[in-house]
């Protein structure tokens, strides 16, 4: 798959999730639910996508760009139909878990096409395509608020947004192969770079992305409240903070790719340090722009880590597995996604808001430690 398809399939990815994100009140208002409901229906997105990761990778490895195509599609069509759907807990949640199973699937099957383009094209497309991503939650998350602002219908970005999947998934269509990609049952004689990979490492560097992931999402989820809580930021501000965050992750993920992906445990070490000063910075902050100097450093520090655990995971398989291996690390690392939030309310309960922000830094510090003995200096070899 080229890297243009690359891009665009994660740009779909990132205007989704930034709809999302901006309409969450709207959608809990319009389904009438209370705010742990609302905390129980988004579990339900969790265990949508774990379970679909699981078993996208088969697909995407027998057909690359049809797969991706039809993922891409079907997500952006369910992105309205949660809007069409959410008119109550049973609705908002069976929905959710809809929304959760494609999302996951498409998520294993772009990592997968920016791999492989990657591979064939050279240049830093993982983190590009990673940047693209953060940069449309940005654009989709202010272009959404505008939206609501306007009093205009909750559906109209996720229609824009299923729009747009369908003009990418035919982009993709244009380029596929005529024929499926041969399975090892296919091919009784295979060359050793298509055996399936080892099964502990994939789980180490997805155990490195769910460290990962559990930081970048602990800002991205609690950075708002913080600011408010803790700092005294007002409303406008303190909304501000997850977009603040995004931006500096997308500007930091475009200018930072090609060196990351060059020497993986110093980017890995030094983004995860970074993460981790940044985010006691913000531990510490008695003023506001203490605390945006922190999140925009915790946030330059995050940025380079899951795209080069992708460009690591790239160097280790060949094309014919590389979406079955891109389901084990997704999946292990979206752990760390769900569980990030939750380690946040749990220390915030304990010592407070500061105090868990500490606990986020000890994740991302742990993270150093674990990638400077697991990772090699440079990028392994393609096998």
């Amino acid at each position: 798959m080229g890297r243009r398809n690359a891009y665009a399939g994660f740009a779909v990815f990132g205007a989704l999730w930034g709809a999302w994100g901006a309409s969450l009140p709207a959608i809990r208002d319009q389904a009438g639910v209370t705010d742990g409901q609302l905390g129980t229906a988004l579990l339900f997105i969790g265990a949508g996508a774990l379970a679909a990761m699981l078993l996208a990778g088969r697909a995407v490895d027998r057909w690359p760009e049809r797969a991706t195509a039809a993922l891409l599609t079907l997500l952006g069509l369910v992105g309205v139909v949660v809007v069409v759907a959410a008119h109550d807990f049973s609705g908002l949640a069976l929905s959710l878990a809809l929304l959760g199973a494609t999302s996951g699937a498409a998520d294993v099957a772009i990592n997968t096409a920016a791999g492989s383009a990657e591979r064939a094209h050279g240049g830093a497309v993982i983190a590009r395509a990673h940047a693209t991503f953060s940069a449309a939650v940005v654009i989709a998350s202010l272009t959404t608020g505008a939206v609501h602002a306007a009093d205009l219908p909750t559906a109209i970005p996720f229609v824009a947004v299923a729009a747009a999947a369908i003009v990418v998934a035919a982009m993709i269509l244009a380029t596929a192969r005529d024929d499926p990609i041969p399975t090892r049952a296919d091919e009784a004689e295979t060359s050793p770079g298509a055996k399936r990979p080892r099964l502990a490492p994939l789980l180490v560097i997805g155990g490195l992305g769910a460290l990962a992931f559990a930081v970048e999402n602990a800002h991205q989820s609690w950075s708002a409240l913080y600011l408010r809580d803790v700092v005294g930021a007002g409303p406008a501000v303190a909304a501000a903070g997850p977009a603040v965050f995004a931006g500096v992750v997308a500007a930091c993920r475009f200018v930072t790719g090609p060196l990351s992906g060059r020497r993986p445990r110093p980017a890995l070490v030094g983004g995860a340090v970074l993460a981790g000063a940044g985010t006691a910075l913000v531990a510490a902050a008695g003023t506001l722009a203490v605390a945006l100097t922190g999140l925009a450093l915790a946030a330059a520090g995050t940025a380079v880590l899951f795209p080069t655990l992708i460009v690591v995971l790239t160097a280790r398989v060949s094309d014919r597995v590389r979406g079955s291996a891109t389901s084990v690390v997704t999946t292990v690392a979206y752990l760390g996604f769900l569980a990030g939030p939750a380690y946040v309310g749990a220390w915030a309960d304990a010592v407070g808001l500061p105090g868990a922000m500490l606990a986020v830094a000890a994740l991302a510090l742990l993270l150093a430690i674990l990638a400077a003995a697991t990772v090699s200096s440079r990028a392994p070899s393609p096998r």
